[in-house]
Formats: C-alpha cells, sequence, structure tokens
C-alpha cells in the first residue's frame, strides 16, 4: 500500500511541477539564506580539493537540499496512513542523513587525498621563488596564478585584488589561509607577508629564510606521505598474516575433524 502512495504522491508533485504550480528549485532558491545556515565551513574548500574551479560548489550544496527535501517527502508518503510526530521527525532525520551524504563522500576524499593537497601550496610557493627574487610578492603572485594548481587559482586573484585595492594588511594573505585550510597555511601565508614588507637591502637574507622554511614543509609533506604508505603496507601485509593464519587454523581443525571420523 505504501508504494502506492508514494507512486501516487510523486506524480502529484510532478504534476505540480510541471505546471508550475511547484517547485522544489523555486523553494529552495527563495529560501537559501535559511538553508545557507546548514552549510559546513569547509564546504567550498572540498569541493575545490576535489574538482578545482571547474564545478560550482554552491549549485553543488543547492542539489544536497534538493535530494534532503525529495527524501523527506517520500518518507511522509510512505507513513501517510500512519503518519505521527514520530513518523515526521524520522523523515527529517532521514532527509538531514541523505544531505550529510555528500559532504561526508567529499570530506572522504579529501582525507584520502590529504597528503597530496597539502602539498601542492609549499610546492606552489618554492615555484615562484625565481618570480619574487625580481619582483614584488604581489606582482610575483599575480605573474604566477596561470600556472598555479588549478585549486588554488581563484583565492589567489581574490588574494591579488584584495592588496590592488589597498589593502597593504596581512588580511588579504590569512582570507587565503582560511579559504585554503590545508596544514601549515596560515604558518606560509604569514610568511610570504614578512617576505612583501621586507626592504630590497634585506630581501636576499629574507629569500634564504623563506626559502629554507618552504624547503623545510616540503620535506616534511613528503616524509608524512611515505609513513602513510608504509602503515598502509604494514597494515595491508598484517591483514595477509592473519587471513593466511586463519585460513591454515581452519585446514587443521578440517583435517582433525577428518581424521577422528575415520
Amino acid at each position: 500500500m505504501q508504494i502506492e502512495i508514494i507512486i501516487v504522491g510523486m506524480l502529484i508533485i510532478f504534476l505540480m511541477s510541471y505546471n508550475g504550480q511547484f517547485s522544489v528549485k523555486a523553494l529552495i532558491s527563495d529560501n537559501m539564506n535559511i538553508f545557507r545556515k546548514l552549510k559546513e565551513d569547509d564546504w567550498d574548500f572540498y569541493v575545490r580539493a576535489k574538482y578545482g574551479d571547474n564545478m560550482n560548489a554552491e549549485a553543488l550544496f543547492a542539489n544536497r537540499i534538493r535530494n534532503g527535501l525529495i527524501t523527506i517527502l517520500v518518507l511522509i508518503f510512505f507513513w501517510i496512513t500512519k503518519l505521527d510526530a514520530l513518523h515526521i521527525l524520522i523523515s527529517f532525520v532521514g532527509g538531514f542523513l541523505i544531505f550529510k551524504l555528500d559532504y561526508l563522500n567529499i570530506k572522504s576524499y579529501y582525507r584520502s587525498h590529504i597528503f597530496y593537497i597539502d602539498s601542492m601550496l609549499p610546492h606552489y610557493l618554492k615555484g615562484i621563488e625565481i618570480l619574487i627574487q625580481h619582483y614584488t610578492v604581489p606582482v610575483a603572485i599575480g605573474k604566477s596564478i596561470t600556472d598555479a594548481p588549478e585549486i588554488f587559482k581563484d583565492g589567489l586573484q581574490e588574494m591579488i585584488n584584495e592588496i590592488n585595492s589597498g589593502d597593504d594588511s596581512i588580511n588579504p594573505y590569512m582570507n587565503f589561509a582560511k579559504k585554503y585550510p590545508v596544514r601549515d597555511s596560515m604558518r606560509m601565508m604569514r610568511l610570504l607577508y614578512r617576505l612583501s614588507l621586507g626592504s630590497q637591502d634585506r630581501k636576499q637574507e629574507q629569500m634564504l629564510m623563506f626559502s629554507r622554511t618552504i624547503s623545510n614543509l616540503q620535506q616534511k609533506a613528503r616524509e608524512t606521505r611515505y609513513k602513510n604508505r608504509l602503515e598502509k603496507m604494514e597494515g595491508k601485509t598484517m591483514k595477509m598474516l592473519i587471513s593466511t593464519g586463519i585460513g591454515v587454523m581452519i585446514l587443521l581443525v578440517v583435517a582433525l575433524m577428518q581424521m577422528m571420523t575415520i
């Protein structure tokens, strides 16, 4: 009976949407300021980490809202014959879980690629050392945007725009670090800001310090990546040994049982 009700309910929603009497998209658009309160602080960063600038984080968030609302409606139709406060609550919880599912999936992607993503910023900063030797830091960053990793291009452009608008404080650099919360991003941006303040007569000394620090961060990222690989290999080896041991024990038990039945 519930399946028939769900089908009828979905048909009604489809017909109302087709006739313009009801639109999930319009509902989301009109109430986006309210729905945006459910948006995770790191959602945009995770989307950029996985897709770069080729994907609209806001559009993906709207899709998550849509999937959650549809799930709520489907569950309500499913329990329509015995609908009460408890089943309404369960429907909303189910919708919220579906809403959260995409976030958990994309966060899982970041965690599985965390060492690669975290190494991108120090690698990029290491690559603009030559430019910084010949230009001011803002000009060097502006010239490097074309060859920068895709994930950082939008944030670098925003940082340069803030600096060019007259903001010579540390805020543009910190805003970039907050937008891309990879490992040591705050520290690296502070280093870059201090380098931008340095006088020309001390620039070489500051460049050496900057270069050494970025190299150390790169080395730390490589060591962490190798350590993680080693731990994975050890884990796989342990699982193989345990599986082999269990298999041998099962074979021994089976052999003993066969011998006892003879």
